[in-house]
């Protein structure tokens, strides 16, 4: 019986430590891939506490949106001083209209940030979802491959519409830049 306790805790423990290697091993290969270039890499914007946004909406006007909280400024700063801690330049930086998003951008803190509304969101606009991911395809399509990495900041149904992948607050995806979709999926951005 002491054997078979040995042996499954010593199965545990190599199994613990497989999966360690074997996540630190893929963390090292994005990083690699964010480090050539060549890729976008959507983030979901940062924590914002609530769901949706109110039916009184105006783009303009942030008092009437959804916003960062203060973890969620903690989070952005976070993103960005991960980027910097990996030596990954960037080559331009595109975010939603919506503020949540816009100050997710600048937090990062890694240069000037580009408004591209084909990044907004359409969750409580459906009609908007179809011109919104032409646009977007279009746009994506038309940067070229050999670029520093894009990052693009957005929402959830926009990197789910694109890459077909769920992502929390504060992740992301990382998509290889092809001249025409589908864009092919690297993997998730998870820098905490």
């Amino acid at each position: 019986m002491s054997y078979i306790k040995f042996s499954l805790l010593n199965l545990l423990i190599f199994f613990t430590f497989s999966l360690s290697v074997h996540a630190e091993n893929n963390d090292a290969a994005l990083i690699k891939t964010m480090q050539d270039g060549g890729h976008i890499l959507m983030i979901r914007h940062a924590k914002a506490p609530g769901f949706g946004d109110p039916d009184t909406i105006k783009i303009e006007d942030c008092s009437t949106q959804r916003n960062l909280d203060e973890n969620g400024r903690q989070q952005s700063v976070n993103i960005g001083n991960w980027l910097r801690n990996n030596k990954i330049e960037i080559s331009d930086i595109y975010s939603s209209q919506w503020c949540r998003c816009l100050e997710t951008a600048r937090l990062l803190n890694l240069g000037s940030v580009k408004e591209l509304p084909a990044l907004n969101s359409f969750f409580q606009m459906p009609e908007n979802r179809e011109p919104s991911l032409s646009a977007l395809k279009q746009f994506i399509a038309a940067q070229a491959t050999n670029k520093k990495l894009i990052i693009m900041v957005t929402h959830h149904v926009t990197i789910a519409a694109i890459s077909g992948q769920n992502v929390a607050s504060g992740d992301g995806v990382l998509l290889k830049l092809n001249a025409s979709e589908p864009f092919e999926f690297v993997g998730i951005f998870n820098p905490e």
